[in-house]
């Protein structure tokens, strides 16, 4: 297909869309194909496997320019370093043990300031094994230099990728995203996914603009990386480390304006006066809509804070959002509570803040369980 070239902003928010109802791998794919890519590496691991392959059949078809299967994740995620200091514009994909393998790169990728995008299909990593959907691994990452965003659905995966690219390769920013997902609830279920005419596509990237320069005969990589860090005194290794380190903080910070503009906030309320709030990120919004409404049927006043970003975290949005709450219901897919630690790092009167319900190793979360967390808080049930 004779792809168009067309402004971002056009294809994001002015296009006419088309409803599909595809799962949320296929909306994986369906951004990819939008996205311009240079180059995708993949490595089969559940539940990410589909979407990978979804994407080679796309470089079948041409709408990327290459495309391998490496010979593990710690293998793609470096692979997808190279193109990236080469110039290139990357996508690939993981999950779970894969992005434990692997993890190694993910601050390399930061601190070379690449404006790498990777999607991670959440998943347990621990024994007894399980495929299941949890979001452990998105606690691991917090301080890898990536910027993280989470989607609730196959429709915030479709437009979170896409917005990814724009967001990364600003001159000001050059951070990797991942954008995250609950494992299975989304990759693996139909959904109504709002599409743009896939005979458009983003503009290319263009590494002229990048902080840091391209690899490539002009600039080779040992000019850049050896002599400062490893050839020198102790002195200037650390004092480059240390001050490259603070030069990625500052960029996360530079992303949040960026980052409002194409998700429309870092976060969404929905009754931001009530006295009992649930905030939540991923698939656990769903789950939390529904228990609003058990508990306006059952007189219980409460909203709903959505976290659509997890680094830069939405710091002053959380503190605005929580001001007339007197309760602040934290549920999670994961067993650490690690999204209820970083509001409690973040909220004055934290002990307003309770991790839970949390579930993990592939179990639901009905709305009730989360209702019930709320009137025991409430009521001090036992």
């Amino acid at each position: 297909m004779k792809q168009q070239i067309v402004d971002a902003k056009h294809l994001l928010f002015e296009a006419e869309r088309a409803s599909v109802f595809i799962t949320g791998s296929e909306a994986v794919a369906e951004a990819v194909k939008r996205a311009n890519i240079d180059m995708a590496v993949a490595y089969p691991i559940t539940p990410q496997s589909e979407s990978m392959h979804l994407i080679g059949e796309l470089y079948d078809q041409g709408f990327l320019k290459d495309f391998y299967r490496a010979e593990n994740e710690f293998a793609v995620m470096a692979s997808i370093h190279g193109v990236a200091l080469g110039g290139g514009r990357v996508f690939t994909a993981t999950s779970g043990p894969g992005t434990l393998r692997a993890m190694e790169m993910f601050p390399v990728w930061a601190g070379a300031r690449q404006p790498v995008v990777c999607a991670f299909m959440c998943r347990g990593v621990s024994l007894p094994p399980s495929i299941q959907p949890e979001n452990i691994e998105m606690g691991m990452l917090l301080d890898s230099g990536m910027l993280m965003l989470h989607a609730e659905t196959a429709q915030d995966f479709f437009d979170m990728i896409l917005k990814a690219y724009l967001i990364a390769e600003r001159t000001e920013v050059h951070l990797p995203v991942g954008v995250f997902v609950d494992g299975f609830f989304v990759t693996h279920t139909r959904d109504e996914v709002m599409l743009p005419p896939e005979n458009m596509k983003l503009p290319e990237y263009n590494p002229a603009v990048s902080p840091v320069p391209a690899f490539d005969m002009e600039t080779p990589p040992l000019r850049i990386v050896r002599d400062p860090l490893l050839n020198k005194s102790n002195f200037i290794s650390y004092a480059a480390n240390a001050s490259w380190h603070q030069e990625v903080l500052a960029a996360a910070e530079r992303a949040r304006k960026p980052i409002d503009f194409y998700l429309n906030g870092l976060i969404e309320v929905e009754n931001p006066d009530a006295p009992v709030m649930i905030a939540a990120s991923g698939t656990a919004v769903s789950q939390s809509r529904q228990a609003l409404k058990l508990l306006t049927d059952q007189g219980i006043v409460a909203g709903l804070i959505k976290i659509k970003v997890i680094r830069p975290f939405p710091t002053a949005e959380l503190i605005s959002a929580t001001c007339h709450a007197d309760l602040i219901v934290v549920p999670e897919f994961n067993a650490g509570g690690w999204l209820a630690r970083e509001i409690k790092a973040t909220l004055d009167r934290n002990n307003r803040v309770i991790s839970g319900p949390k579930v993990f190793g592939g179990m639901t979360m009905p709305p009730e369980l989360i209702v019930a967390e709320i009137k025991k808080a409430l009521y001090q049930e036992d």
